[in-house]
């Protein structure tokens, strides 16, 4: 008898969670084209951000080959904590969880 209570149990636990979890709304789709907008107000005055072009600040890697040299998904934590660097030509900034998504949509459209 108890095992049979044991498993009703599970069952009702496995169903709650399966109905919470079918209620919770899906997170909004990153949007490459926000992503395009953050990079143009936050990282254009140095880093290219196009397809094609020479960055303005010549030290400054072109977006556009960030996924050369690593997964572009690497940089998820880095902006959400906040960029800082050892130059003083790039500014300190943080993104939200949703642009950080954003961001990261757009860095993938250069690949």
């Amino acid at each position: 008898m108890g095992g049979s209570n044991f498993g009703l149990a599970a069952a009702c636990s496995f169903v709650a969670v399966a109905a919470v979890l079918g209620s919770l709304a899906p997170a909004a789709a990153a949007s490459p084209e926000q992503g395009k907008r953050l990079a143009q107000s936050h990282c254009a005055r140095c880093h290219a951000i196009e397809k094609a072009g020479d960055s303005p600040l010549t030290i400054a890697p072109p977006f556009r080959q960030l996924h050369e040299r690593y997964a572009v998904e690497t940089l998820e934590e880095a902006l959400a904590e906040g960029i800082v660097t050892g130059h003083p030509d790039m500014p300190e900034f943080q993104f939200s969880a949703s642009e950080v998504g954003d961001f990261i949509a757009f860095l993938k459209t250069l690949e």
